[in-house]
């Protein structure tokens, strides 16, 4: 079962790198589940997915307190947008953009929702001391 979290963290840590430039494609859902995965499989890489200047306080924010960043929820929200522009702008069919954007309204509300992080002692990236 080992390999299979590895291959699996793997895959989704590649997912996520894609859905940086990809505004539809989320990056962060794919992160937090390729830190289970390497939970599951490999100390190595999840320490190191924690200790990731960029990736690892969204990460530690979200286990510690299910918490979502104010930046972190600004470029969500914008990457939401942009892929409703793109679809306007791509003169899809209707229908198209209202299942759009009653799934990007369900996935806003939700990161809404979230609280944002209230730790301030983030340890400097050290997973150690999340």
């Amino acid at each position: 079962m080992r390999l299979v979290f590895l291959i699996l963290g793997l895959l989704c840590v590649g997912i996520g790198l894609v859905g940086m430039a990809v505004p539809i494609l989320p990056t962060t859902p794919f992160l937090l589940l390729a830190a289970l995965c390497f939970a599951r499989s490999s100390a190595r890489l999840h320490a190191w997915l924690l200790g990731h200047r960029t990736f690892g306080p969204l990460i530690r924010d979200w286990q510690a307190e299910g918490a979502i960043g104010p930046g972190a929820k600004t470029m969500a929200l914008a990457s939401m947008a942009l892929a409703i522009a793109i679809t306007v702008a791509l003169a899809l069919p209707l229908h198209v953009l209202l299942i759009q954007a009653l799934v990007l309204a369900s996935a806003a509300a939700f990161i809404l929702s979230r609280p944002a992080p209230t730790r301030r002692d983030r340890g400097a990236g050290n997973p150690a001391n999340p």
